[in-house]
C-alpha cells in the first residue's frame, strides 16, 4: 500500500492545502460491510476514486444501505463526522481545498457545498471529469497521477486568488485557534457581525462559531494521540470547559465517546475510525 502527501506547487498553494494519493495494490482485501467514521476538518476536498465501486456514504451510523455518489466527488465542509464504505479497497488522489477556493475551482462558494458529498459532474459535466478519470486511469504509480492532478488544478484555477472578503485574509487562520472568541475577530475584521458570519459562511461553507469549535476539537485529537494523557488533562489543554464538555464534543463530531475512539482509531489516521 502506497501513500503520497504534499504541499502543491506554489502557483496553487493559496488554493490547495494538501495534494495525495493512495494505491492499496496489495496492500488490503475486501472487508464485507466494513465502514468507517470520517471525522471533519472544516475544510472542503475534491477526490477521484480510481479503482473500487463508487463513493459510498451513509446518511448516519443507523443507515445500512447508503447512496453511491460516483468516482469523482467534492466533499464539502462539515461540523460533524460522515460515514462511508470501506468494505473493497480504492485507489484515488485528492486535493484538500483553503477557503475561497471552491468559487475559483469549481465555480461555486463553500457554502453550497458545506455538509454534504456532491458528485462532481454536476458541477463541471460529464466530459471533463470523465476525461480527467481517463488520464489519471492510464498513469503509472501516485507520482504521475498527482502531476496530471495537480495540472488540472493549474487550469481550473488560470492564477486566480481565493475568492475571499478582504477583511478576512489575516483572520482565517485564528478561526481554528482554540482560544479565539467571535466577537473579538467581528472586532478586528471589522466588519457588522452580521456581515462577518456570512463571509466567513461564504468563504469556508461553516459559520465561525462552528470553524472555533472544530478548531478546539483538532487540538483535542492531537493531544489525544499520546496514550499517556488522560482526557481531563486533554480538555484543558484543548480549552473545554471540563471533561464533560469534550466527551460531548466527540459524540457530535465523532459520533464516538473518547474511549472508543481511542480503542479504534490508528494516531496515523486519527481522523478515519474503522466501525
Amino acid at each position: 500500500m502506497a501513500d503520497l502527501r504534499r504541499a502543491p506547487a506554489a502557483p496553487l498553494r493559496a488554493l490547495v492545502g494538501t495534494l495525495w494519493a493512495h494505491d492499496p495494490a496489495g496492500g488490503g482485501a475486501p472487508r464485507p460491510g466494513a465502514r468507517e467514521h470520517v471525522l471533519p476538518t472544516g475544510t472542503a476536498h475534491i477526490v477521484f476514486r480510481l479503482s473500487g465501486p463508487a463513493l459510498r456514504i451513509f446518511d448516519g451510523a443507523a443507515d445500512r444501505r447508503g447512496h453511491a455518489l460516483g468516482h469523482a466527488v467534492v466533499g464539502g465542509a462539515r461540523s460533524a463526522y460522515h460515514v462511508r464504505d470501506v468494505s473493497e479497497p480504492a485507489a484515488s488522489v485528492g486535493a484538500m481545498l483553503r477557503p475561497g477556493a471552491a468559487r475559483v475551482l469549481l465555480g461555486v462558494p463553500e457554502a453550497a457545498l458545506a455538509q454534504h458529498h456532491t458528485p462532481l459532474d454536476l458541477l463541471l459535466g460529464h466530459g471533463e471529469v470523465d476525461a480527467l478519470l481517463a488520464r489519471l486511469h492510464a498513469a503509472r504509480g501516485g507520482h504521475a497521477r498527482l502531476a496530471l492532478f495537480e495540472q488540472w488544478l493549474a487550469r481550473r484555477a488560470r492564477g486566480r486568488p481565493p475568492a475571499l472578503h478582504p477583511a478576512l485574509a489575516g483572520l482565517l487562520p485564528r478561526l481554528v485557534d482554540p482560544g479565539a472568541r467571535v466577537a473579538g475577530l467581528v472586532r478586528t475584521s471589522g466588519l457588522s457581525h452580521r456581515h462577518f458570519i456570512a463571509q466567513v459562511r461564504e468563504a469556508t461553507g461553516l459559520p465561525p462559531r462552528s470553524l472555533l469549535r472544530l478548531g478546539r476539537f483538532g487540538r483535542a485529537l492531537e493531544l489525544a494521540t499520546d496514550p499517556s494523557r488522560g482526557w481531563a488533562e486533554i480538555a484543558a489543554a484543548a480549552g473545554y470547559a471540563d471533561q464533560s464538555h469534550l466527551v460531548h464534543a466527540f459524540g457530535e463530531m465523532a459520533g464516538l465517546t473518547p474511549a472508543a475512539w481511542r480503542r479504534s482509531a490508528d494516531p496515523a489516521t486519527p481522523r478515519h475510525v474503522p466501525r
